[in-house]
């Protein structure tokens, strides 16, 4: 996608799983995702603008919430941090040469590991730290990202790339830095 153009990213796609995310898992990083969305009051096809490294503007689609979606995603924080992920890694799969291969464990500061899309060994490539913010100003989103730029710093050595993705819910808005 051409920095700048409008896209689409379609919540419910991650159900079709990726390399490192069961569908399972991608369908409960879309229904976190969508109850973020609605909690702030949007629609799907809600406008959500990207900045950073790259920039690109996306209409964002999700499946309906119902009561029983809203008592499973009823930890706000834990909501935020999983819609987060979902978008994040939409964002990624269509503004990089990137997708998602595997977790990371704790303590390496960062939350998935990348690789190359078309790398059927699934070597890995890239770190991906990602962040949510359920309602917050365009300077919380970039103080957030300065955040989380000196929590990858210890893995630096690693010479390999770093995307530290920031979504913010209620403008909405995502920050996209590569390190």
């Amino acid at each position: 996608m051409e920095s700048g153009r409008v896209g689409q990213l379609i919540l419910t796609g991650l159900a079709e799983g990726l390399p490192g995310v069961t569908r399972e898992w991608g369908a409960a990083l879309a229904q976190a995702g969508a109850v973020c969305f609605e909690d702030q009051n949007h629609k799907n096809g809600v406008e959500l603008k990207v900045n950073g490294t790259f920039t690109a503007r996306y209409r964002v689609y999700w499946q309906q919430v119902t009561e029983q979606t809203l008592r499973c995603w009823g930890d706000r924080e834990e909501a935020t941090e999983h819609g987060a992920y979902g978008v994040a890694f939409l964002i990624v799969l269509d503004l990089t040469e990137y997708t998602v291969i595997k977790r990371s464990y704790k303590g390496t500061g960062f939350d998935y590991w990348l690789g190359e899309k078309d790398d059927k060994l699934f070597q890995e490539a890239a770190r991906l730290e990602v962040s949510g913010i359920r309602s917050g100003s365009d300077s919380i989103v970039k103080t957030r990202v300065r955040k989380k730029l000196r929590q990858v710093k210890p893995s630096d050595a690693m010479s390999l790339p770093a995307y530290i993705v920031v979504v913010e819910f209620s403008a909405p808005l995502s920050e996209l830095v590569k390190k």
